[in-house]
């Protein structure tokens, strides 16, 4: 199923600025494992037009091993990294650590995917540690590689692309790597100082928000089955879902 949203101009405080991009782009938010979709909305792009993906591709949906793949082989795409990416990675070099948590986060199901089970959020630390192994040896070298040296955010033009957004009292050269993973408290909805505009997805919104210098994508694809992007041009913004 296809829905489309077009939007040429929204409202904005009058003390903000135009959303100016230096290239035409798209935008896509958290995909979380859904490989289907995601196959199905970039069968929707124009293959000339760059892509800048939110992060967050692993973790509570099924197929994070397939859409890690897919997005591997995207020559013009832009991966950021997520807080989920992050966790994953943290886990494999201290499963002690935060494993747990990112167990709970939707681990489980990325350990499902590769192969790895026989492990939960109870398990012991020799359970933990046996499990990171296991991992390790089902990802890879080359795509923990990947996973490892995805940036943490990007410029275009006056807009800047992040995980989580960013801190809005903050120049985006002094954000802080926990602001952009995990965001920061008022940096959801308040417009930055530099006036930027802030593109990002981590936080769960029933439609993409486009309002005071923010536009948001995370429209919860693991739980309702719809992936969200934004085209992102000179004449305003278009978002498209796959659902």
């Amino acid at each position: 199923m296809i829905n489309d949203l077009f939007t040429k101009s929204w409202h904005m405080p009058q003390d903000f600025v135009p959303l100016n991009p230096d290239l035409h782009c798209y935008v896509v938010g958290d995909i979380h494992g859904c490989d289907r979709q995601l196959s199905q909305l970039l069968q929707r792009f124009d293959p000339a037009v760059p892509i800048v993906f939110l992060g967050d591709y692993v973790d509570r949906g099924e197929h994070s091993r397939s859409v890690i793949h897919r997005l591997m082989q995207l020559e013009t795409a832009t991966c950021l990294m997520g807080n989920h990416e992050a966790m994953l990675l943290e886990f494999l070099e201290q499963p002690a650590g935060i494993g747990r948590q990112w167990l709970q986060y939707g681990g489980l199901q990325t350990l499902a995917d590769f192969g790895v089970e026989a492990v939960s959020a109870q398990s012991s630390l020799q359970e933990l540690e046996r499990a990171a192994r296991q991992f390790a040896a089902a990802l890879g070298s080359e795509m923990r590689s990947w996973l490892s040296q995805r940036p943490l955010g990007c410029l275009n033009g006056n807009i800047f692309l992040s995980h989580a957004g960013a801190d809005p009292d903050l120049s985006v050269d002094d954000q802080p790597k926990e602001t952009l993973l995990w965001g920061a408290k008022t940096g959801r909805t308040t417009p930055h100082q530099e006036g930027l505009w802030l593109v990002h997805g981590h936080w769960i919104v029933p439609e993409p928000e486009i309002a005071n210098g923010h536009i948001a994508l995370d429209t919860g694809a693991y739980a309702t089955g719809r992936l969200t992007a934004a085209e992102i041009s000179s004449d305003g913004v278009r978002c498209l879902s796959e659902t």
